[in-house]
């Protein structure tokens, strides 16, 4: 094999590739899955450390590409994954050489013992397990002081473009994307954790409808609104990468929905004559005055690409709440149970059991773990961990109706309206309370260089409507900021 800067220079073409063009090399051997797999660790060596988004890479990552270049030969490729390398965030379970810690130093230790449905799907289809991502500790449920992207065992996750908001909890992963440390990663949303830090590093998160992707395996937060969604460059390959994450998991009853996809070409739904005909409704009085001058001029620009690619803007529509009406309450008490009953199960040889385990070993390694506190993490404890509370059931009765029939669905329906739309990674609380899906393009960046993102929302399983209309918008403007030297620490 060649050495590193030969490898840099024959396969510079690389960096800003798509699967398609990935898989086309693989196909004509002008280029193999082991030179892939060494060209990202070249740019994670170099790079990636320079805004901590990765935590580690996967030692066998190697010989599986080489394995899956001789399978290639001998019986084709599984799928348009085969021999592709992706990367994950560090809460999903991976059953190999490869930590699942959430980002937390009292989990650095931790193996899991078997892969999380979604790595079982991707093994499956012939992806290469790439490395684990930087993420914001514990999904970003441990302290209201912690900055997105901190965690104590990988330390501050930043920005590629400059001195901004990283966003979180799967701010890794984008960053990954975003400097071309692979093609493809996972993230995981409880709420705008996919759609935030896509939006904030240029990238495309999809957060798919709650039943779609299977969450076993998953270092859980919530019961109701956890779920797992590809980051990629493009629109094309989260089509491609989420296609191959769907499935039917006994251990995940919800995901008995994802038979709904099971006819859907991926192809056919990124159609750049989408928008032709669509009700976009503008919930302005959710992000009027939250949103800065400069990015609402963005805002309005990209409303102005939609309505010329044939979409009807509706304009102030009226959602019937606030985001701040919804609270954390419902999670407070869900993460307790799942939490617990994750730590659980895991291996006889992990001490850490429960959340009190979790508060116990970061107070005593305070002056690692401790930065920003663990205030969160102690309000979860007080709580039953059974969700027989009287105070749960009620927050999750209300969310569930402001989000589902309220905000999302009567609005939807009273304004005859096919999706809304919002900047960045407004409206989030939303979508997430009322398991819906949403998309993040990019459309733009600001002057200081900061990275702008178009969000869709749409009703559940609206996923092929989602992508088209986001393929539709991104190919008519390609607004993806480029690469840039990584974010000097």
């Amino acid at each position: 094999m060649e050495g590193s800067q030969s490898i840099r220079s024959r396969f510079e073409w690389v960096i800003e590739a798509s699967i398609q063009a990935l898989q086309e090399a693989l196909e004509n051997e002008t280029l193999t899955s082991e030179e892939l797999v060494l060209f990202y660790m070249d740019r994670i060596a170099r790079e990636g450390q320079q805004t901590n988004a990765i935590l580690e890479v996967n030692p066998h990552a190697l010989q599986i590409a080489q394995a899956l270049d001789v399978e290639r030969k001998s019986s084709g490729k599984r799928s348009l994954l085969h021999g592709i390398p992706i990367l994950l965030k560090d809460n999903i379970d991976t059953a190999d050489a490869m930590h699942t810690s959430a980002g937390s130093l009292a989990l650095a230790n931790h193996y899991a013992v078997q892969d999380a449905f979604l790595v079982k799907q991707l093994r499956k289809a012939g992806a290469i397990l790439l490395g684990k991502t930087n993420m914001t500790e514990w999904a970003n449920f441990m302290s209201d002081e912690m900055p997105n992207g901190w965690s104590s065992r990988g330390g501050q996750v930043l920005n590629p473009y400059g001195q901004f908001e990283v966003g979180g909890s799967s701010s890794g992963s984008a960053v990954a994307v975003s400097t071309n440390l692979t093609v493809a990663s996972i993230g995981t949303e409880t709420t705008g954790s996919i759609i935030h830090p896509a939006s904030q590093n240029g990238i495309v998160g999809l957060k798919p409808t709650i039943g779609a992707i299977s969450r076993s395996g998953i270092i859980p937060l919530s019961i109701t609104q956890d779920t797992a969604g590809p980051m990629t460059r493009t629109v094309t390959d989260a089509a491609f990468v989420f296609e191959a994450l769907i499935g039917r998991d006994p251990d995940d009853p919800i995901t008995i929905h994802s038979e709904k996809f099971e006819s859907v070409n991926w192809l056919d739904v990124l159609d750049r004559e989408a928008l032709r005909g669509v009700r976009i409704g503008i919930p302005s009085s959710i992000f009027r005055n939250e949103v800065t001058e400069e990015r609402m001029q963005l805002f309005k620009d990209s409303l102005a690409t939609l309505e010329n690619l044939g979409a009807l803007i509706i304009p102030d529509i009226d959602l019937g709440t606030n985001e701040s009406e919804l609270g954390y309450d419902v999670l407070l008490h869900e993460c307790k149970a799942s939490l617990n009953y994750y730590l659980g199960k895991t291996s006889v040889t992990n001490p850490i059991r429960t959340i009190e385990d979790i508060i116990t070993f970061n107070n005593n390694h305070s002056e690692q773990t401790l930065r920003y506190g663990q205030e969160l993490l102690k309000k979860i404890n007080d709580r039953s961990g059974m969700l027989t509370e009287r105070a749960y059931i009620e927050a999750l009765l209300r969310n569930r109706h402001l989000a589902q029939k309220v905000a999302l669905g009567k609005a939807l329906e009273k304004n005859g309206v096919d999706i809304l739309a919002f900047p960045q990674d407004h409206g989030c609380s939303f979508e997430a309370a009322a398991g819906y899906p949403a998309i993040t393009v990019p459309a733009g960046m600001t002057k200081a260089g900061e990275p702008f993102g178009l969000t869709f929302t749409g009703p559940a399983f609206s996923e092929p409507a989602l992508l088209g209309y986001a393929y539709a918008f991104e190919q008519q403007k390609q607004l993806r900021p480029k690469a840039r030297a990584a974010h000097k620490k």
